[in-house]
């Protein structure tokens, strides 16, 4: 399996404070793997180092063999690197459809406002329905995004990545706020995806479905990189169990 992302030796400090400390993974072709680890342990840190929006204070990161670590957030994208937020944010004034459009136009109108202003995007409305489709959203497509549950939201985020036709999907938790039916019926889109060939990075607190869908872990505690491996292996590891397990067993006693 060849590497597609490699994260070699980031280092991210916010004043004092050590985000994260020669952190190093690989992600192969077609990959699943999950990030996981407590609060505050630097995995949105991380994965917005990947993507550029923070700029570590060392190491570097390469896309497919090409080094990365200098280019702005919206090169990174057009190479294939595309994030999904915790908290979705779409454009409120479009159709469910044509907040996908407007990401299924990226490689043909380079400025977001341009994008918004072309008359012609039938194109774009083609693809998007592909992708609503393909993430269960099809039967909303033409109504409001206001107003729309929090599964539906979710899931048109999923769309709006996919329709950049990235190379890696970084997704940050997806499934938080969903109850168990929502967030196992999402975790299987995610894995379909995925089995059909485009590479999943997965930051997520679901434990549960983290250990039915992933094929690894790559799990951080207080900015480091802690284990690696398959799940099986990382969840018997008594440093990850202490700095993850641990934790999350005392929050729910208390």
């Amino acid at each position: 399996m060849s590497a597609l992302l490699e994260v070699s030796g980031v280092t991210v400090r916010f004043g004092g404070v050590t985000a994260l400390e020669a952190v190093s993974f690989t992600v192969g072709e077609g990959e699943f793997l999950c990030l996981i680890g407590p609060n505050g342990a630097g995995k949105t840190t991380l994965m917005r180092a990947a993507t550029g929006i923070i700029k570590p204070d060392a190491g570097r990161i390469k896309l497919a063999g090409s080094d990365i670590s200098r280019r702005p957030t919206h090169l990174r994208a057009r190479m294939g690197l595309a994030l999904t937020h915790q908290i979705v944010r779409p454009f409120r004034s479009m159709t469910v459809l044509d907040n996908v459009a407007l990401a299924a136009g990226h490689r043909r109108l380079h400025h977001i406002f341009k994008a918004m202003g072309s008359v012609n995007r039938s194109a774009e409305r083609l693809q998007a329905r592909k992708y609503l489709e393909l993430v269960g959203i099809e039967a909303v497509a033409d109504k409001s995004v206001v107003g729309q549950p929090l599964g539906v939201a979710k899931r048109l985020e999923v769309a709006r990545a996919l329709a950049l036709e990235p190379k890696i999907l970084l997704l940050d938790e997806p499934l938080a706020g969903l109850n168990s039916v929502e967030a196992a019926r999402l975790a299987d889109t995610i894995t379909a995806i995925n089995r059909n060939g485009l590479t999943v990075v997965m930051i997520e607190h679901n434990l549960g479905e983290v250990l039915r869908v992933s094929q690894r872990l790559t799990v951080l505690d207080n900015g480091r990189l802690i284990a690696d491996g398959l799940p099986v292996e990382v969840m018997r590891n008594p440093a990850v169990r202490a700095a993850y397990v641990g934790k999350e067993s005392q929050h729910a006693a208390a």
